[in-house]
């Protein structure tokens, strides 16, 4: 009689947890349900000035998400989306931007931002080139040598950038700088890392604006040329093509970014960056227009 009291008791559990287990259906919400991930790979100098620690957690919290930012050199950041690894990308290399659309990775290309670029180095300015032209002063290095110069050469926003102004200098980068001599040092690193070094070498280099206040107190370089229209350094968003990258799983979320960083709300944030710490504005918002100079 207990044997069977026994049964007759586990048989009314186990239809008494039925109703519950059926309500375990896939429309449960699990709290410990990992959230989705985006994958933003963005320019080291967004990365090294604070900015995205500063934007990252605003976007997470509005979109219920993870967000993952991927500190790369432009170059390496296109090769990422190439490859799946990346959702979004926020960069500053306008003509390679340009051709990763129009080669069909990239859906649409947005600036959000800008500052200008700026050749530091040494106050005793060895080579001269005080308020020169971005052109002639790096045409000034290469035939005197009097200056070390660190480039970033790492196939960054910047290192294009720089290329393109030996070639308004007159020079092909890759037969008359490259290995041109002692005076050009190639960091292979990003841009904190490559004030770094120029400050340590005593050194001139290329560098944008915001990573350079954000790193001044910790160097011994200053603004040796800050003028010319080639100067000028545009941050764009631009969601990576899903039509092409099957892989890709978060186009909507990936363009709620593109939302996000050209809002009116986060625009105004991305203006008053740094100004409390720094005494100056790290980057000047655009919202989806492209600026001129």
């Amino acid at each position: 009689m207990k044997k069977i009291l026994g049964i007759l008791l586990v048989v009314v559990l186990v239809v008494g947890l039925l109703p519950l287990v059926a309500g375990c259906s896939s429309d449960t919400v699990d709290p410990l349900a990992a959230k989705v991930r985006l994958k933003v790979g963005t320019t080291t100098s967004l990365y090294d000035t604070g900015l995205w620690s500063y934007l990252e957690p605003k976007f997470e919290e509005m979109y219920d998400c993870e967000v993952d930012i991927l500190s790369l050199g432009s170059g390496a950041a296109f090769e990422y989306a190439k490859k799946g690894d990346i959702d979004v990308l926020t960069i500053h290399s306008k003509a390679d931007e340009l051709k990763f659309i129009a080669d069909g990775y990239g859906i649409e290309r947005v600036p959000f931002a800008f500052n200008y670029f700026l050749i530091v180095g040494p106050e005793s300015d060895p080579a001269g080139i005080k308020d020169m032209s971005p052109a002639d002063a790096l045409k000034k290095l290469m035939e005197t040598g009097a200056g070390t110069f660190v480039s970033r050469g790492d196939n960054s926003g910047t290192h294009s950038k720089e290329k393109a102004i030996w070639a308004e200098a007159g020079y092909d980068y890759a037969t008359q700088v490259v290995g041109a001599g002692d005076w050009y040092v190639e960091a292979g690193g990003g841009m904190g890392a490559t004030l770094t070094m120029a400050n340590e070498k005593n050194a001139y280099t290329l560098t944008d604006m915001g990573t350079y206040v954000s790193y001044k107190s910790k160097l011994n370089l200053v603004p040796i040329v800050n003028s010319g229209s080639i100067l000028l350094n545009v941050y764009s968003v631009i969601v990576v093509n899903p039509d092409t990258i099957k892989t890709l799983k978060h186009a909507d979320l990936a363009q709620k970014m593109v939302e996000f960083l050209t809002s009116p709300e986060i625009q105004e944030l991305i203006g008053k960056y740094g100004v409390d710490a720094y005494g100056i504005q790290l980057f000047t918002p655009c919202a989806g227009n492209e600026p001129t100079q």
